[in-house]
């Protein structure tokens, strides 16, 4: 099993014919965490293995033996970001101090689907401390419990993306063929592209955001970050669904596995991609030549590739810091009675009696978020805000240019689109677009309307396969 460019449907099939157990599988992507996390290169993506996943591999074996195979992804190892509650041995803190010791009582509901699919979850992934809400100046990939996750591209040279720091590091870096990460603007896409990988920010609704450390209600979500689109497409047929208790998920009509998975070349023939021309302002040149390239790629395939015009709001953090207070007391009430913290005040004093270990970088965001906690979101700002980043993200944003130019995605470099997406609640897929003279991945990034998750992973899976850009770090 070569832990550097083996996927999830090649350890899948291999699995599941016989050729070789989970165990084995497991066993070698463990070899490679003991190997680079904390010792050879000191990447640092995992904050924690799961003491059980030998276990876990073994009675996925014995199943499969029996006759028994739970689903798409039997025995196959993921890591899940350390913001999603894993009812296990594992502690789910959001890379914070304050949090050391929570372990969940029940799984959060994306976590539930990979385990009744067949997947093993063989550790939590490093982050950006609370998913880079603490601070306003704090490092891609750092936390206070995990501390600095590194770029395998480039340890120390290449910035790791965030704040699915070490969800997007430890897959480039073969700890697992795949990840889970969350995003709330750009912290899916950031990373994906940083560490040459395919990273899909799906619809909001799509996937259940239940058991996963909040930020706010309105943009948070969780999603597949995976060496290939069809890795990422065959992670999003088992997470996305209905959930009873995830006010987003319900009436939503979600595509049939049989459509995530029909992935086929030639649907880029025809299709009509816009690129935002506010949005290539500011692109490094050596990014700029990769990226243009790119565009080429895209016409040789067939694509109409259109400039088109997409304001480029500088939509601001107010929505955001009004909803993270109640998002996240919601969640601590839940926690353990014997944890030091049970709200966000609790958890700026627990960090400044213990400064030296939990503020290296300060707690800036949480004190402006906090500041505004009596206004209790019924604040007339809150509410022009919300309706108002709503309006310009669709109605006038993605949905104008789309419509205007009879576009089916627009093209963004890296991740310089997530923000309006993320406040449109739209799907962004990320896709290898090939590298720097420094060796530096860029990432072509795709952006549709609502529930366009399955066309976007169409046309990325079309240039993906055409291009073959991807290829792993040298470790």
């Amino acid at each position: 099993m070569d832990v550097m460019r083996g996927t999830v449907a090649e350890c899948a099939t291999a699995i599941r014919q016989g050729d070789v157990s989970s165990f084995d599988v497991v066993a070698r992507h463990l070899e490679q965490i003991a190997a680079h996390n904390v010792d050879g290169l000191g990447i640092r993506a995992v904050i924690e293995v799961n003491p059980e996943a030998l276990l876990e591999a073994e009675a996925r074996d014995r199943e499969r033996q029996s006759g028994l195979l739970r689903g798409p992804l039997h025995g196959v190892p993921v890591l899940v970001k350390d913001n999603l509650d894993t009812a296990d041995a594992m502690q789910t803190t959001a890379g914070s101090l304050a949090l050391e010791g929570h372990r969940a009582r029940e799984d959060a509901e994306v976590v539930r689907r990979l385990r009744a699919a067949g997947a093993v979850i063989v550790g939590k992934a490093n982050l950006t401390e609370w998913a880079n809400f603490l601070s306003d100046h704090m490092p891609n990939g750092y936390s206070s419990r995990g501390g600095q996750t590194l770029n395998p591209y480039g340890p120390g040279q290449f910035d790791v993306g965030g704040s699915s720091s070490g969800s997007g590091a430890g897959v480039a870096a073969g700890f697992a063929p795949a990840a889970i990460g969350t995003e709330t603007s750009g912290s899916i896409l950031s990373p994906a592209s940083a560490n040459s990988l395919v990273g899909l920010k799906p619809t909001l609704g799509m996937v259940s955001r239940r058991g996963i450390i909040p930020i706010a209600m309105s943009q948070d979500t969780a999603g597949p970050m995976a060496r290939t689109v069809g890795d990422a497409a065959l992670l999003m047929s088992v997470i996305a669904g209905p959930d009873p208790r995830d006010v987003a998920t319900q009436g939503v009509r979600w595509p049939a596995r049989e459509d995530w998975l029909a992935l086929r070349r030639g649907a880029l023939q025809g299709a009509r991609i816009g690129v935002p021309q506010a949005y290539l302002e500011g692109i490094p040149d050596d990014e700029r030549r990769v990226f243009d390239r790119a565009l080429s790629e895209l016409r040789e395939l067939g694509a109409d590739v259109i400039a088109c015009d997409l304001p480029k709001r500088e939509f601001d953090f107010d929505v955001l810091v009004a909803e993270f207070p109640a998002a996240l007391n919601a969640y601590l009430a839940t926690v353990e009675p014997w944890l030091p913290v049970h709200s966000l005040s609790d958890v700026m004093a627990w960090n400044a009696q213990h400064a030296d270990r939990a503020l290296r970088y300060g707690q800036a965001v949480f004190e402006r978020a906090q500041a505004q906690s009596h206004h209790h979101l019924a604040d007339g700002a809150y509410i022009r805000a919300r309706l108002r980043d709503l309006r310009e993200s669709r109605q006038e944003g993605i949905d104008a240019v789309l419509a205007a130019h009879r576009l089916d995605a627009l093209a963004f470099v890296n991740y310089y689109g997530c923000a309006i997406a993320a406040k449109a609640g739209y799907p962004s897929i990320t896709v290898p677009a090939g590298y720097t003279e420094e060796g530096k991945p860029v990432g072509l990034t795709l952006t549709g309307t609502a529930y366009s998750d399955v066309r976007l992973c169409q046309l990325a899976y079309d240039y993906e396969q055409a291009t073959n850009h991807r290829r792993p770090p040298a470790m």
